[in-house]
């Protein structure tokens, strides 16, 4: 599998699928309401499952393969940039947003806007051993990213 050509393209998807994915569970399963930085950390995974799929859709032209998956990647260490300066603003390292998300998408009323959470960006919902979402979104981008941009490195100097 890792020696495939579409291991690259295949990791490209899967990564942001499962982090998006975990987000969106964290959110609506578990009640863990993103801020505004939450949400941009979501738009590049978003880019990134559009542009794997678009290179596993043009698996024919190898070319075009490689490039979206790079891009892919791209966009899934653009993430987790965001999450390790989320995570800085979280633990206090530097100042963030002054800003709060309410979630509210749509028409709002005023009182969805009186009975919305108010989110903030410089305090973590939730953490594991210290490390918050937006930490763990930081490293999984980025070991994701990493072994995509492994995957196909290698692929281009076996010649293959």
């Amino acid at each position: 599998m890792l020696n495939s050509r579409f291991a690259a393209p295949l990791l490209a998807l899967a990564a942001p699928l499962l982090l998006y994915g975990g987000a969106l569970v964290s959110q609506y399963g578990f009640g863990l309401h993103p801020c505004e930085m939450c949400y941009w950390q979501r738009w590049p995974h978003q880019a990134a499952i559009v542009l794997a799929a678009l290179a596993l859709l043009l698996r024919r032209h190898d070319g075009a393969m490689r490039a979206l998956t790079l891009l892919a990647a791209l966009a899934i260490a653009v993430s987790g940039a965001i999450g390790v300066f989320h995570a800085g603003v979280e633990y206090g390292f530097w100042e963030g947003l002054t800003r709060c998300a309410t979630g509210q998408v749509g028409p709002v009323s005023l009182d969805d806007i009186m009975n919305a959470p108010l989110i903030r960006c410089d305090t973590a919902p939730w953490s594991l051993f210290g490390i918050s979402l937006a930490g763990f979104n930081a490293i999984f981008s980025f070991a994701a990213a990493a072994l995509v941009l492994i995957l196909l490195r290698r692929r281009s100097t076996s010649g293959a």
